[in-house]
């Protein structure tokens, strides 16, 4: 049977999510875009899964769509081809639950907006990072002017896509485009431990918190800041918040339920 090129493994409460295509560098073409929209689709339902690590089979994370599929397209494909990888992206932020970007290798155009998808991005030493699509004759498509620009400013995020430079990895973690580095053969056993603890949370507190930080950042301070207080409140509504304080009162552990 052929090799699925969307993988997924559960390591207790969390899911790896792994683009399967080494042969190709892991590029992202239609069917692959399709099938993540349907993989976060299922783990958004599956009560099971507390988080999801994404990452890449073999050397690369990602080495972007695929361009010879991507060659011959008219406009209205292009178009269509976009709001598609658009709307994969717009899946796993709204997934409810914490995504983290394991960068094993390369993560070029697409697979670059893929992680910056996530809720943020660790990385192997080996990591490079790239919006390349300025030296095809084309710009970012899955929301990488966009999301960049949120994440280390608009100067730095032109200076990356008007150029298609590289970055490594320690370039990435001094301008705040990644959280953390490990050594390469490390990288996926360190993000699925780092997200088993933050899993390890309220997690109806930490799905509050994601969608607060999310909604916030398109909207100015003051109104941002009403949306928190609104949703501090609705906290106290819940047995978590009970449990936490509780726990923190009588010092142990919180058992948190999600509820």
């Amino acid at each position: 049977m052929p090799t699925r090129p969307i993988q997924v493994k559960h390591d207790e409460n969390i899911a790896i999510v792994s683009l399967n295509r080494p042969d190709v560098r892991n590029s992202l073409n239609a069917e692959m875009l399709q099938l993540m929209l349907s993989t976060f689709a299922s783990l958004k339902e599956n009560a099971t899964v507390a988080g999801i690590l994404v990452t890449g089979t073999g050397a690369f994370f990602c080495a972007g769509a695929d361009i010879e599929a991507m060659r011959n397209m008219t406009p209205f494909e292009a178009g269509r081809f976009s709001q598609l990888g658009q709307d994969v992206m717009f899946a796993m932020e709204s997934v409810g639950k914490p995504v983290i970007a394991a960068v094993n290798g390369h993560a070029l155009g697409g697979g670059f907006e893929l992680a910056l998808a996530c809720d943020f991005i660790v990385a192997s030493r080996s990591a490079i990072f790239a919006a390349p699509e300025i030296r095809l004759g084309i710009i970012p498509g899955f929301g990488g002017t966009q999301r960049l620009t949120r994440m280390v400013g608009k100067a730095r995020a032109k200076e990356l896509i008007f150029t298609g430079d590289r970055v490594d990895s320690a370039a990435a973690l001094n301008m705040g485009l990644v959280n953390r580095v490990y050594d390469d053969e490390a990288l996926v056993g360190e993000g699925t431990v780092l997200l088993k603890t933050i899993c390890s949370r309220g997690m109806l507190s930490l799905k509050m918190a994601k969608e607060i930080i999310g909604a916030g950042a398109d909207v100015d301070l003051k109104n941002a800041c009403m949306m928190e207080r609104d949703a501090f409140a609705i906290c106290f509504a819940t047995e978590d918040q009970k449990e936490g304080m509780t726990a923190f009162i009588e010092k142990r552990p919180a058992q948190f339920k999600g509820r």
